[in-house]
């Protein structure tokens, strides 16, 4: 039987949203100290969004792509294609992690938070189990809005839902059904002119801002009506609605 050396380690690593004044001096450290760093891409000749983030924070910084099919469940074949895709780039990191490596996986936002990086660790332990896996935190998204639009997510005893727009705003109806919670919409672009019309029926688009690109290329923050009724909305959406008024 093969025996592995499984000295090796992957840690994921928080980048932010986009502006590279995000990365945190703990990320830093965990990517200056790495043996190597890898950050995904949709093609071997791609710059992916957190390697860009990277090579304008650090960019002395030697980078390694991990290519991913980034295809959503709704897409036909999409959760298969996707699986197969993380396996691979797993698969692609043993050589390294049974040579006793630390590799440094950039992610944009959180590593914890709908990342690619939460499915790739899954790949590695299944193929070297006892593999150690951490995470270094990255700003999230809805974090860097809030403080662009000074918009407060909660207070006192308030509570906050997020969603996903992935596969259409089904999720968003069901979360407006609670109007003393916050809710925070990711990856809702080709969706946000529906949510616009799911707020304004429900009482709830007063207040709500939306940031498409934060710290990238084709930024756009403001008012969510603004934003969704100016044309089409990249992937990259963040949507923040405030607790609706207190009715008691």
């Amino acid at each position: 039987m093969t025996q592995f050396s499984r000295t090796g380690r992957l840690v994921g690593v928080g980048v932010g949203p986009g502006d590279p004044r995000h990365l945190t001096l703990k990320a830093i450290d965990a990517l200056s100290g790495a043996d190597r760093v890898v950050a995904p891409s949709t093609a071997p000749d791609a710059v992916g969004r957190a390697e860009a983030i990277l090579r304008q924070a650090m960019p002395e910084l030697k980078i390694d792509r991990l290519v991913f099919n980034m295809a959503s469940d709704g897409q036909p074949g999409g959760k298969h294609a996707r699986e197969s895709s993380h396996r691979k780039a797993a698969e692609h990191l043993l050589g390294w992690l049974d040579a006793g490596e630390t590799i440094a996986f950039a992610t944009l936002g959180d590593p914890n938070l709908y990342s690619t990086f939460s499915s790739l660790a899954s790949a590695v332990n299944a193929l070297r189990p006892g593999t150690l896996i951490t995470t270094i935190p990255g700003i999230t998204a809805f974090q860097d809005l809030a403080s662009r639009t000074g918009t407060v997510l909660l207070d006192g005893t308030q509570s906050l839902t997020l969603v996903t727009a992935l596969d259409g705003p089904r999720a968003v109806e069901a979360a407006l059904r609670d109007p003393s919670r916050a809710l925070v919409v990711y990856k809702g672009g080709r969706y946000l002119s529906a949510i616009r019309l799911l707020l304004e029926e429900s009482g709830r688009l007063e207040g709500a801002v939306a940031g498409e690109l934060l710290g990238l290329p084709g930024e756009r923050v403001g008012d969510l009506g603004e934003l969704a009724s100016s044309g089409p909305a990249a992937y990259l959406v963040t949507v923040i609605v405030p607790p609706g008024p207190d009715r008691t």
